[in-house]
């Protein structure tokens, strides 16, 4: 049986002041799948996830997310869709509680199913102690956990996280690792960006690397390793963004700390 194609993109092209920013992507990903999508900063991985969730509207080529064209369907499919921002703001004012029913209405929950939820999850998460205090008193990591439920709650199809694990604690990183695992088992899917090499390469069952607009490499860990060789996620990904130079600038680096010259 064939899959559901959940997100597909066709020669979508976008640029910032005539500078190419994504260069005719292409890419299907279906129902089921935790996609990594990794490249180095600026090769386009933001930009690709704000038009996807229709935060950027302007760009060439084509956008469907459950088979519809996000040009023409209008804003109904982001009831389907989950996001965590890489650097998402909270309501410093209100409560997770108040906060929590806010985004809920947003997505046409009822208030006894938010709250319900909203309690629940909490507990979880450990923050059931803190669900009526000022998010302005929590840490980061609070803050994480709180966007990684404002993201569920409304049960999302299809969720978009950005950095997810930042500021979390060895337990709460196990918890969301095995969540995503679970849900992609359900036939969520997930497309999942991180500058973490290791744990996209554990919890991905698919890959895609992004690289000065381009998609240079898109496949499971396994048939990336094949196709260039290498043996981890890191040395792939800097084989194919042709980042040799770690090494060399970490020694430079070590030199000035140590004798505050580069040795040159």
């Amino acid at each position: 049986m064939t899959k559901e194609i959940v997100l597909s993109l066709k020669n979508v092209q976008k640029t910032f002041g005539g500078t190419p920013v994504l260069k005719s992507i292409n890419l299907d990903v279906y129902g089921g799948q935790i996609i990594g999508y990794i490249g180095p900063n600026g090769a386009g991985k933001s930009t690709t996830v704000k038009l996807m969730l229709g935060l950027i509207s302007s760009f060439e080529g084509e956008i469907e997310i459950f088979g519809e064209n996000i040009k023409e369907s209008g804003p109904a499919f982001k009831k389907r869709i989950g996001y965590v921002p890489e650097n998402g703001e909270i309501y410093d004012n209100l409560t997770p509680m108040e906060y929590l029913s806010f985004v809920g209405g947003l997505y046409g929950m009822e208030q006894v199913t938010i709250e319900k939820k909203a309690k629940e999850l909490m507990r979880l998460f450990e923050l059931d102690g803190v669900l009526h205090t000022r998010i302005s008193a929590f840490s980061k990591g609070m803050k994480q956990k709180l966007l990684l439920i404002a993201s569920m709650i409304h049960n999302p199809d299809l969720l978009f996280l950005d950095e997810p694990l930042s500021g979390l604690d060895a337990n709460s990183v196990m918890i969301v690792k095995e969540v995503m695992d679970q849900l992609a088992s359900q036939g969520k899917t997930i497309f999942y960006s991180s500058h973490i090499m290791d744990v996209v390469e554990k919890i991905s069952n698919r890959i895609v690397l992004l690289a000065n607009g381009k998609i240079v490499a898109d496949g499971t860990f396994e048939q990336l390793q094949q196709q260039n060789k290498e043996g981890t996620l890191e040395e792939i990904f800097n084989q194919l963004t042709g980042f040799d130079k770690h090494k060399e600038i970490a020694c430079s680096i070590v030199s000035v700390v140590e004798n505050g010259d580069t040795n040159e």
